[in-house]
Parts: structure tokens; sequence; C-alpha cells
């Protein structure tokens, strides 16, 4: 007889919003967004419906009920004009400075200690992935959070595509650098262009996502498209967005953040509640749009998942 043990993050099935609900209301702002009634009007899901993305045929894509929550997913229009993209400037409206990001063509390297280097076109790697939605926790290091419903794929997919070497470690992302799209990116102070990186073993997790889409959309441009890193037990700066290169090393890779202030901002950022930054405490968090105050959970709640991941880990600072 088979057990099925309940994953610590999950909620029953009859909590979660119907497919059906969810595809409807999505037709719904779909045919507002085409007549044009809430754009550029101050009102509605502006940044969502800027511009038709080549890829938008293929979603919303089937969800993956092992992915639920214990929370309401965040409100679509809250999560989209409320982001972190130094890229194009450090305050959080940053959404409409973000449209000016030219996402076709695109393309993602795969280079570095693998068997199988390639630069792969964005639509063609599209093509062949298993697309799917998941139901995460997004926690920021700043202390607020948002549940968003990411379409994409695992990334253990994308490493399996590489065939990485015996001798690789560690995963390097890259984002794009285009100082004349990307007017953050101007700034010299920055280390341009952002890296981040994860172990092989954190890669190839099965929480770890490549989303390519949100709220059954193509990923609208401030969210980072047209594919970023998601990695829902760790603090939001590592889910590095608009990927153009991935690079399997042996050696550790030095985020973008860690570079800047090594001090508060460590290669791993594992969400701990008991740890604080050097500048906030992080034993309860701001759910986004509602302004309610929630405790935060080891690892974001994911601690079953990913907790062996470390277990043997000494003298590293894992939570920040």
């Amino acid at each position: 007889m088979n057990i099925l043990k309940k994953r610590s993050w999950a909620m029953p099935e009859r909590d979660a919003t119907p497919e059906h609900v969810f595809l409807n209301r999505r037709q719904i702002l779909a045919g507002l967004a085409g007549g044009g009634a809430l754009l550029g009007t101050g009102l509605g899901l502006r940044p969502a419906f800027a511009e038709e993305d080549p890829s938008a045929g293929l979603y919303p894509v089937k969800r993956n009920p092992t992915f639920t929550l214990d929370r309401d997913l965040t409100d679509e229009e809250d999560a989209s004009t409320y982001n972190n993209f130094y890229e194009f400037g450090s305050h959080k409206q940053i959404w409409q400075a973000a449209q000016e990001l030219q996402i076709r063509p695109w393309t993602v390297t795969l280079d570095g200690l693998v068997d199988n280097p390639q630069i792969v076109d964005i639509d063609k790697l599209l093509s062949q992935m298993p697309l799917e939605e998941r139901l995460y926790r997004h926690r920021c290091v700043e202390a607020w959070s948002m549940a968003v419903p990411w379409s994409g794929f695992e990334l253990s997919e994308l490493v399996k595509l590489a065939s990485p070497k015996s001798n690789a470690k560690y995963l390097r992302f890259e984002t794009f650098h285009d100082p004349s799209v990307a007017s953050g990116q101007k700034q010299s102070w920055y280390p341009w262009p952002y890296v981040e990186g994860l172990t092989l073993e954190e890669a190839t997790n099965e929480l770890t996502f490549m989303a390519t889409g949100v709220y059954g959309k193509p990923l609208a441009k401030q969210f980072g498209a047209p594919i970023r890193l998601v990695t829902p037990w760790k603090y939001g700066f590592k889910s590095i967005k608009s990927i153009v290169r991935i690079t399997f090393t042996e050696e550790r890779p030095v985020s973008f953040w860690e570079e800047i202030q090594p001090k508060e901002y460590g290669f791993w950022a594992n969400v701990n509640p008991s740890v604080p930054h050097r500048r906030w405490p992080q034993d309860s968090e701001r759910l986004l749009g509602t302004d309610q105050r929630r405790q935060t959970l080891l690892y974001n709640g994911y601690e079953e998942q990913v907790a062996g991941i470390y277990k043997n880990m000494k003298g590293e600072l894992l939570f920040m």
C-alpha cells in the first residue's frame, strides 16, 4: 500500500482556484486589453499587456498540483507594479522603464564545463521544454513577500540539455548587458552585468525553476522576461532575471550583491527568520498588496525539500 505524505507547504486541493475560473478570468482580462480599455489609463493590469509576446500562444499551461500554497495568490496588478530590476533603476515602480527591454531576438548560452555547449534561441528552448505552472511563495530580503503562479520548467531539464562534466560544481547565471536600453546599467558603481550562482545540487533540486511565464501569460518584462530563475526557498535577489548565459564551472561564482556588500549579501541567501539582515529583521514579512504581516518560515516554508542540501556544511553563512 502506498502512503501519501503531505508536503509541509501544501494546501488541500479544494482550496486552490479552479482552473476554469482562472482561465475565464484571463480571457476576460485579455479581451479588455485587446480593446485598449485599460492600457495607459492608470487602471487595471497595465504592465501585463504592454506588448504581445511571440510565445503568447503557449500559455496558460497546465498547473502542477504538487506545488500549492498556504495563502492567496498576490493580485496580478500588485505583483506587476512593485518590482526590483536594478538594470532599469532602484525604485519599485520600475515596470514602466522595463518596457524598453527588447526580448526578441533572445538567446541563452550554455557553456563552461559541459559536453553539449550551445547557444539556444528562446523560442526553440520553449518548444523543447515541458512547461507547467507552479504556485510559489516569493520572499524578498527587504521583508516583503508575494505568492505567484509561475509558468516554466525545472532547471534540471536545462542541466540535462547541457550535460555537465563530472568536475562541474556550480552554475553561474548572467543577465543581459545593454546600457543603451537599461539606464541603470550606466551606473558604474554596480558590477554589471548581474551575476548569480547555484551549486549543481541546488540547480537540480525539484523546486528550482526557470520561469518563462506568470499569471497564465508570458513573463512581463518587469518580471525578467523572457526567462528568469526562481528559487523559492532563497531571498528574491538570488532569482536572477532576463538570463542570457549559464556557465557550468568548478569555482564558486561571486554574485552581484555579494560583490557589492558581502557582509549583507552572501552566496547562499537562504531564508531564515532568526537571522536578521544587518539593517532590518527577517522574522516577519509584509504581504504585497495587503500590508498584512505574516511570520516568515525557515527556508520560506520549503525546509522539507531543501534542508538536506546544507546538512553537512560547516562554517558557511547559509542564511544571508
